[in-house]
This record gives C-alpha cells, sequence and structure tokens, in this order.
C-alpha cells in the first residue's frame, strides 16, 4: 500500500507477481475495511506491505494485524525507477507489494500499542514541555535585557525558577495612580501579565512595569 493522510492506494499481486487490480480507498475506518474486503476478493490475503507504518499508515497497518494479516514495513523505493516510470501512487503499491513477495521487505510492522507506544507518548509529552519551558525562559531572559539596569542587577544570578518566581511577583506602579478622584484598574497589557499573580517580597517588585 502506497499512504498518504487522506488516501491509502493498494494494489494487490498473485503469487507469481500478476498485478490483480489497484484501487484507492480513504484513510478512514471504513476505508480500511472496504480496502481489505477489496483484496480479500482479489484472493487471499496472508501479507500485506505498507509504506509509513509509523506515520500515515501506521492506523492501516494496525487494522490490518488485528485482521490477521502480516504486515511489513516498506520503504521509500528506487529514485531512478521514480524518475523514469514517473511518480505514480500505484506503482508505488505495486512496489510495496513487490517488496513483501520477493523478501526484501523482512521488517514487520509494529501493532503500536503496547508498552513501548505508550513510553513513546510520554516521551513526545515531555519533549514538548521542556521545549516549551526553555522557551519561556529565553523569552523572559531576553525581555530583561531592555528592563532597568538597577533591575537587571537585582535580578542577576538567580536561577530560573527564582528568578520566574520573582518575577511572578512583580506589578507595575503606574497603573497604581488616580484618575479624576478613582483609581486607575487597567489591567496590564504588558507580556509581564504572564507572569503575575505570585507573591513574593522582593523590593524590585515596585517598579517592575516601568522598567520592563
Amino acid at each position: 500500500m502506497d499512504t498518504h493522510r487522506d488516501a491509502h492506494v493498494a494494489a494487490v499481486l498473485s503469487l507469481v507477481g500478476e498485478v490483480i487490480g489497484t484501487e484507492e480507498f480513504p484513510a478512514s475506518a471504513a476505508g480500511y475495511r472496504n480496502l481489505l474486503g477489496w483484496a480479500r476478493a482479489s484472493s487471499t490475503v496472508r501479507r500485506a506491505g505498507v509504506e509509513g507504518t509509523g506515520s500515515f499508515g501506521a492506523a492501516l497497518s494496525r487494522y490490518l494485524l488485528a485482521q490477521g494479516v502480516d504486515v511489513f514495513d516498506v520503504n521509500r523505493f528506487d529514485r531512478a525507477d521514480r524518475r523514469r516510470r514517473g511518480k505514480s501512487d500505484p506503482l508505488d503499491a505495486e512496489n510495496a507489494a513487490r517488496a513483501v513477495l520477493s523478501g526484501r521487505a523482512r521488517a514487520q510492522a509494529k501493532a503500536g500499542d503496547g508498552p513501548v507506544e505508550i513510553a513513546r507518548m510520554y516521551k513526545l509529552a515531555k519533549d514538548s514541555a521542556v521545549k516549551a519551558r526553555t522557551q519561556a525562559i529565553n523569552q523572559l531572559k531576553a525581555v530583561l535585557i531592555r528592563a532597568d539596569p538597577q533591575l537587571r542587577e537585582e535580578l542577576a544570578g538567580m536561577g530560573n525558577a527564582e528568578l520566574f518566581r520573582t518575577c511572578a511577583g512583580l506589578v507595575d506602579d503606574s497603573l497604581n495612580h488616580e484618575t479624576g478622584g478613582e483609581r486607575c484598574s487597567t489591567p496590564p497589557t504588558s507580556p509581564w501579565v504572564s507572569w503575575a499573580g505570585a507573591s513574593g517580597s522582593s523590593a524590585t517588585r515596585s517598579r517592575t512595569w516601568k522598567a520592563a
């Protein structure tokens, strides 16, 4: 099978390598059922070669494995052949089937529903969280570069955790003024507002927004 985001193209070969048929199916649960039903109507399906069993072909691979079909991961094919015959999804599907029939494709697809897959999901979430944390730290330090020199000196040398706690408690004194007898309560619009709200006792809190 030649797999894509929205559709998969399948080709069925006989044991002697004759192309029995090719067809395109949507990448959906109904499409997977129709694909296997179509293939089984042509012959007995024991093995399948699928491109991208870890990406676009992952769900299709799981479905075929659940239906008792041995699934093999197929790599992208010879670029010279592609240039000579042109890019063709039916040709790619046919090549995937031939790779399994000839024994060139030997790596069996993983089910993707066991402990290894769970660990992979946890790792993706952790990597994303670490990346977001690093971006937030870099953004804060970039903002501090333009801050008042005295404020920068007071915050210099702090570890990341302490720096965030300190900056979280900083407030904008310029908003605490009287306007026409009424106290101005307009919320701050500076990016610092994301860190506001935590408690703290640093002397720098009295001039935060102005300096930033």
